[in-house]
């Protein structure tokens, strides 16, 4: 900047991966295909297995069981009560099972998964509609992170805080419950998926646990880019996209819910749905859904939808320009609403694949013109941050406006997650 102030203030808070933090999945099992035999499965052979069992045996084994999983863990015998409803739905038959023989069959199939147990990163933000507990000035929000656990698998957590504009910021305590949804409508076909999540269980927000439940996204749900969105009769609706990976694949998504305990994942169509990266506007724009993309896998590109799940066409906004973004651009999350336009953080990748952010600033009436952008970046991999599981990335997924104060959480080299803040004068300033 011209003063010789930096763009942006660092602060101390980092949130790291914990892997005692730990949830309860799904474990589910098959022959290899060529010891599979038709009306013989796998899970009725285990099933089969434990029907065996004596009482003292029963007893014994739900004993290890509570002992195990009550040290972390809350309602365990109706979490293992619906697995084995959902287990008993692919046998050859009815099954004589007391309720004691059904938890310990819904143990069996289910597994604690160290959701976080590798990496915490790329984090977004929104302010939350409760505020209470703000200060005078201040702000709570809400932060998406992608945890990795187990097999690279990426699901998504929460952490609420607090943030004084020009002040502290605050990450409250992380429970040491996680709880899975209830998930409902698990069929796919693969164009307009609803798959109902109820998280009614959480206590609070960070005991909310989001992992792969449909074969798209076997993989991992990846940078959950989170917006408060406001429609034109003035409700709000918290809407996330994101990317799900089958291993295979990857494909756009929504999650949407208004109170994070109960949400929908749906896929997105047409044919704009089929890159990384893309970014929900927090409202309409003359009556239609916006969207950023990165369809060609290098720029930034507009779309627009009378249908939140339907994308098609689009046209190209901001393209690689500057060396630190010559391989490739997208963003860092929804664009922000402020007086001079859209403002929206970019990410450029450039030598030795480095991630560094920068920012742009949109026209507010016609998001597809772009006014100014910044010639270099305003975040890059510092010494101290750029070792990690993927070294040399900084990157964020949705920064949250205060006035006119900016909060960023970014997540460093797909490991760990740290904060900055600025202003959007100076953000302005080093626009050209």
């Amino acid at each position: 900047m011209p003063d010789g102030q930096p763009v942006l203030d660092h602060h101390d808070i980092i949130l790291r991966p914990d892997p005692a933090r730990t949830v309860v999945r799904p474990f589910s099992l098959e022959y290899p295909e060529a010891f599979r035999v038709e009306g013989s499965s796998r899970t009725q052979a285990i099933v089969d297995r434990i029907l065996t069992l004596s009482e003292a045996e029963l007893e014994s084994e739900l004993e290890l069981l509570t002992h195990s999983l009550d040290e972390r863990h809350r309602d365990v015998d109706d979490m293992l009560r619906r697995r084995y409803a959902e287990i008993a739905k692919q046998l050859s038959g009815p099954v004589d099972a007391c309720d004691a023989h059904q938890r310990l069959i819904g143990a069996y199939f289910s597994e604690e998964f160290s959701f976080e147990a590798a990496a915490l990163f790329n984090p977004s933000a929104v302010e939350m509609d409760d505020q209470s507990g703000a200060t005078d000035g201040g702000v709570r929000f809400v932060i998406s992170l992608r945890g990795i656990g187990e097999g690279h698998v990426s699901s998504v957590t929460f952490r609420t805080g607090h943030w004084v504009p020009g002040g502290e910021i605050t990450v409250d305590p992380a429970s040491a419950t996680a709880v899975p949804p209830v998930v409902e409508g698990d069929d796919e076909d693969n164009t307009h998926t609803t798959v109902q999540l109820h998280c009614g269980g959480s206590r609070e927000i960070s005991e909310t646990v989001l992992f792969p439940v449909l074969p798209s996204q076997r993989q991992g749900i990846e940078d959950l880019r989170l917006v408060r969105f406001v429609d034109d009769d003035g409700d709000v609706t918290y809407h996330g996209t994101y990317t799900a990976f089958s291993g295979a694949a990857a494909r756009p998504e929504l999650l949407t819910g208004i109170d994070f305990r109960n949400f929908e994942m749906r896929a997105l169509s047409g044919d704009a749905a089929g890159a990384k990266g893309m970014a929900l506007f927090p409202r309409r724009i003359d009556g239609q859904y916006v969207m950023l993309g990165r369809q060609d896998s290098e720029s930034i590109w507009l779309h627009r939808s009378d249908d939140i799940l339907v994308w098609n066409g689009g046209v190209k906004v901001v393209s690689p320009k500057y060396p630190w973004e010559f391989v490739q651009m997208g963003n860092c999350g929804s664009p922000i609403e402020i007086d001079e336009g859209w403002l929206v953080f970019t990410h450029g990748v450039g030598t030795v694949r480095n991630y560094c952010m920068g920012a742009c600033l949109l026209d507010k009436a016609d998001p597809s013109k772009l006014l100014a952008r910044t010639p270099e970046p305003i975040l890059t991999p510092s010494p101290n941050e750029r070792d990690g599981y993927v070294p040399n990335v900084v990157y964020s997924c949705g920064a949250l406006l205060k006035g006119r104060d900016v909060m960023i959480p970014y997540g460093v080299a797909d490991n760990f997650a740290a904060f900055a803040t600025t202003t959007v004068e100076r953000l302005l300033a080093v626009m050209e």
